[in-house]
C-alpha cells in the first residue's frame, strides 16, 4: 500500500490548463473517488498519478518518495479502464495472469493466484473462456481481476462502470467496495456518477474546471456542501435553490422568496451582513401539506419507495421526496414547508457556503405565507 501527495500540481495542454494548483494527500489504504464532470480534471489527476501524464509544474510523492521521473511500473500502480482492453486471443486465465508472465514469475506461482483472484471474483467457471463470450459485467471482472493479481501498491480505476447498464453498475459497486475492503490497497477511482462516489468511497474530492471544491467523507460532503456547485452536483434530485432576500418580521428571520416568506434559522447576522444570500433544500427537508406556503404541483415522479414532486408558487420552486408509491396530479393544491435542519446558506456572488451558526427554537417554526 501507499500514502500519495499531490503539491502545487499544474497541467497544461498548451493555454489549456486541466489542473491548476491541486494539493491533495491520498491517506494509506483509502478509497478515494475523484468527482466531477466531464473536463474538470478528473482522469487528467489520475494519469499523472500513473504517470501516463508528464506534469507541467509541482511534485507527486509515494510515501515520500519523489516520482515525477518514474514510469507507470516503476510507481507500482494497476489501472482499470472504462474499457476493459483485453486480449481477444487470450483466455480469462490468460488475460489475469499477463502481467506475471511478463515478469517471468513461475508457471506454478502463475496458476495459483489466477485460482485465487478468479475464485474471489466468481471467475473461476469461466477461466478457459474468451472475451468475446463473456457478458460486460463478466469482461469487467477480468479487467479487475488481471489488476489484482499484480497486487500492486495503488489501484487507479479510470470510469470503469460508464459501459455497463443501471443493475450491474449498482452490483459492480458493490463488489469492487468488498475487495477493497478485503485486500485494503489504496484505491483512487474516477467517476462522474455521484451516486458510485457516495455508496463507495471513504472520502470524495469534488473538482470544477481543473480545481479542487471540497474534499470530504461522502457524510460531509452530501450535509455540509462546501459550495452551490458541490450542492447542486452531490445528491439525486439536485439541491433546491431559492433566489430572494432576508427580511426582520416581528423579531424572526424570514426568508421572502416571490410571494411567498419562509421563517428560517436564526442566522448569524455578521456573517449575513452585506451579502445576497440563496437558500439551498434537498429533497428530503421539503414537506407537503404540513402547513406553510400554497403551491402547486408542477409534477411527479414515483420512484418506488419514494415519490419526488415539483411544486411552484409565485417566485419559486422546491422539489420535495415523500415516502411510498404517491401520485400527485398536476396543478393540485398543496402547502409546502421547510425542514429547518435542512436549510443551506450560499454566498450569491462566490456560490460559497456561508455558515449561519447555532439553530434556534424560533427557527424551528413551520413557514408561514
Amino acid at each position: 500500500m501507499a500514502a500519495i501527495r499531490l503539491v502545487d500540481v499544474v497541467k497544461k495542454y498548451g493555454p489549456v490548463t486541466a489542473c491548476d494548483g491541486i494539493d491533495l494527500d491520498i491517506r494509506d489504504g483509502e478509497f478515494l473517488t475523484l468527482l466531477g464532470p466531464s473536463g474538470c480534471g478528473k482522469s487528467t489527476m489520475l494519469n499523472m498519478i500513473a504517470g501516463l501524464e508528464d506534469i507541467t509544474s509541482g511534485e507527486i510523492l509515494m510515501d515520500g518518495r519523489r516520482v515525477n521521473d518514474m514510469t507507470p511500473s516503476e510507481r507500482d500502480v494497476a489501472m482499470v479502464f472504462q474499457s476493459y482492453g483485453l486480449y481477444p486471443h487470450m483466455t480469462v486465465a490468460q488475460n489475469i495472469g499477463f502481467s506475471l508472465r511478463m515478469r517471468k514469475r513461475p508457471k506454478s506461482e502463475i496458476a495459483e493466484r489466477v485460482k485465487t483472484v478468479a475464485a474471489a471474483l466468481e471467475l473461476t467457471p469461466l477461466l478457459g473462456r474468451l472475451p468475446r463470450e463473456l457478458s460486460g459485467g463478466q469482461q469487467q471482472r477480468v479487467a479487475l481481476g488481471r489488476a489484482v493479481v499484480r497486487e500492486p501498491r495503488v489501484f487507479l480505476f479510470d470510469e470503469p462502470f460508464s459501459n455497463l447498464d443501471a443493475a450491474l453498475r449498482v452490483r459492480m459497486r458493490g463488489e469492487v467496495k468488498v475487495l477493497h475492503e478485503r485486500i485494503g490497497v489504496t484505491s483512487v477511482f474516477v467517476t462522474h456518477d455521484q451516486e458510485e462516489a457516495l455508496s463507495m468511497s471513504d472520502r470524495i474530492v469534488v473538482l470544477s474546471n481543473g480545481c479542487i471544491e471540497q474534499v470530504g467523507t461522502p457524510l460531509e460532503v452530501y450535509s455540509r456542501p462546501a459550495s452551490k456547485y458541490v450542492a447542486s452536483f452531490v445528491g439525486s434530485p439536485q439541491m433546491s435553490f431559492l433566489t430572494g432576500a432576508l427580511e426582520d418580521r416581528d423579531g424572526r428571520t424570514g426568508y421572502r422568496c416571490g410571494e411567498a416568506t419562509f421563517d428560517v434559522d436564526r442566522v448569524d447576522s455578521a456573517a449575513m451582513a452585506g451579502r445576497d444570500v440563496e437558500l439551498g433544500v434537498r429533497a428530503e427537508h421539503v414537506w407537503l401539506n404540513r402547513g406553510g406556503v400554497a403551491a402547486k404541483v408542477m409534477v411527479s415522479q414515483p420512484q418506488g419507495p419514494v415519490t419526488d414532486v415539483t411544486v411552484t408558487w409565485e417566485g419559486g420552486t422546491l422539489i420535495a421526496r415523500v415516502p411510498g408509491f404517491a401520485a400527485y396530479e398536476t396543478g393540485a393544491a398543496v402547502t409546502v414547508s421547510i425542514d429547518p435542519d435542512g436549510q443551506h446558506w450560499f454566498d450569491t456572488g462566490t456560490g460559497k457556503r456561508i455558515e449561519t451558526g447555532r439553530r434556534s427554537e424560533a427557527g424551528r417554526q413551520a413557514v408561514h405565507a
